[in-house]
């Protein structure tokens, strides 16, 4: 099953808003860029940026009953975060809803939000370009795509800083998978 798949589009069309689903298109086209940059097969990069936010509901208690009928376990920054749930939830919908099983392109959809240390090149791809595609619009976006395509792991780096930021401001937790993530690219 490609990412243009007219199949998937349709059932994809109907979990999502019309805005979420346009993001998702976007996100499968700048992933499909990145992987070709720097060398992750290309098909799997769209296939995870398409569904990506397939779990994504705009209702929290459908989110969280999709948790309990998952069985996902939520850790304690999820239990006051839920909105990082969705790619979990995501992950499982790609499985069980989109026939995906390919493990590389789960953990891609599970980790888009937070990211991890270790993370394959896949979820590296689908992390940057979830904050990359072309509806995002804020300070400095401009010059992390220039960065994207010289550098992931600094480009990596820098949208994490920027997400650390952004999280900090609002007072919200922060994940510890992003910090791991960010002192893993790091070192």
């Amino acid at each position: 099953m490609g990412p243009q798949d007219e199949f998937t589009l349709e059932q994809l069309r109907t979990l999502l808003s019309p805005q979420r689903y346009a993001h998702s298109l976007g996100v499968s086209a700048v992933a499909g860029e990145l992987a070709k940059r720097y060398g992750a097969p290309v098909e799997k990069a769209q296939l995870a940026g398409l569904l990506h936010d397939c779990g994504k509901s705009q209702s929290k208690n459908i989110l969280l009953n999709r948790v309990l009928e998952f069985g996902i376990v939520m850790d304690e920054v999820e239990r006051c975060e839920t909105g990082l749930l969705h790619g979990p939830v995501s992950a499982k919908l790609a499985q069980e809803m989109f026939g995906v099983e390919d493990e590389d392109i789960l953990a891609a959809i599970y980790y888009h939000t937070t990211g991890r240390a270790h993370m394959s090149l896949l979820e590296k791809i689908i992390y940057l370009a979830d904050y990359l595609e072309p509806q995002r619009s804020f300070p400095g976006v401009d010059e992390l795509r220039e960065l994207a395509k010289e550098d992931l792991a600094a480009a990596l780096v820098q949208a994490m800083d920027l997400t650390l930021i952004r999280v900090i401001e609002r007072g919200l937790l922060i994940h510890p998978r992003t910090v791991a993530a960010r002192n893993w690219l790091l070192e």
